[in-house]
């Protein structure tokens, strides 16, 4: 099979990194007889040398065009000091609301090979870590409005956070359809006893519960489930926040 992908490197260790990643696709492609035309394109702060945006209409225009994009890391010190709106960042985000990206599936286990490494007590570590995280991508704080200005004499800032019903629903259905197909079980970690919009996240998950019956669905605030997290995470399978 045939397939074009995008390749933004990044900045910072974004291009060792994805270089490798191609050696791993030059492989597949030689054990699978797949052939993957890579296109190089610019992004995050590599874009802004050269271009002076953090993701130019071409690059953009060319992942959407891809069946993939392969991405390294954006941004660094270097860019820590410009506009706002132009910051490495700023290219990921644009990235993700063109593309439509609004789900981010984040597997969490344990590798044998880095269990020494891990900041988790030994006798936790040996029960074993298996949970995936649904993040949702394109709505929120992220890319709701924002200002900075001064207010008599004193400077401020806001950022608002922002769901909609339908933005909730379609994370909420892909966290349910993950749950399953491993062990049936939701948790949905939220604020809901300070943020309105954690209260709408728990009313659409209710909703949406009783087209998944089988599936054990929870809620918990995100400062326990941190806690939780590092005292036992084997109680987790499926998070959505």
């Amino acid at each position: 099979m045939d397939f074009k992908i995008a390749v933004i490197k990044g900045d910072g260790v974004g291009p060792e990194i994805v270089d490798e990643g191609l050696k791993v696709l030059d492989k597949i492609a030689q054990k699978y007889n797949h052939k993957f035309e890579c296109t190089n394109v610019l992004g995050g702060g590599a874009a802004i040398d050269v271009t002076g945006e953090p993701l130019p209409k071409e690059s953009l225009d060319i992942c959407k065009a891809s069946d993939a994009v392969l991405l390294g890391a954006v941004g660094g010190p270097k860019w820590d000091n410009i506009e706002s709106s132009k910051r490495p960042e700023k290219g990921l985000l644009a990235l993700r609301s063109g593309l439509g990206l609004f789900v981010n599936l984040r597997p969490a286990t344990m590798h044998e090979s880095i269990k020494e490494a891990s900041p988790l007590r030994a006798d936790i570590v040996e029960k074993g870590v298996d949970f995936v995280v649904v993040r949702e991508l394109t709505g929120g704080i992220y890319f709701g409005e924002r200002k900075t200005g001064v207010e008599n004499g004193v400077e401020f800032a806001y950022d608002v956070e922002k769901y909609d019903e339908n933005e909730i629903s379609r994370i909420g259905k892909k966290a349910f359809e993950t749950a399953m197909i491993r062990n049936k079980k939701l948790t949905c970690v939220d604020k809901a006893n300070v943020l309105d919009s954690s209260k709408l996240w728990r009313k659409v998950l209710n909703e949406l519960a009783k087209d998944y019956p089988e599936v054990e669905l929870s809620y918990m605030y995100v400062d326990n489930a941190a806690m939780q997290l590092v005292k036992d995470p084997s109680q987790f399978d499926v998070i959505v926040t």
